[in-house]
């Protein structure tokens, strides 16, 4: 089983740093799966968060899937492009 990595996405919200650092993170470690906590200094609102999922899988690339369960998004690579998920 691969590693789960745990972030937290608080009040800036998703800046270039955040989204560099979550490449860099599925990149070198070998992770299929990343977890990212929503904070309440973030948004507490689903359609907030279901944009920052969208834009996340747009910025990187096709091989990535989004869940949102409660305030976590899950990302989860696969080693082949899929459809978005819907949720």
């Amino acid at each position: 089983m691969a590693n789960l990595v745990k972030l937290q996405l608080g009040k800036n919200g998703l800046t270039p740093e955040f989204i560099g650092n979550l490449k860099t993170i599925f990149a070198n470690k070998g992770t299929e799966r990343v977890r990212i906590g929503l904070l309440k200094s973030a948004s507490r609102d689903k359609e907030q968060m279901k944009l920052w999922a969208e834009k996340l899988i747009g910025e990187l690339g096709e091989n990535y899937t989004f869940l949102i369960i409660g305030y976590t998004i899950v990302l989860r690579k696969w080693r082949k492009a899929r459809v978005p998920s819907k949720v």
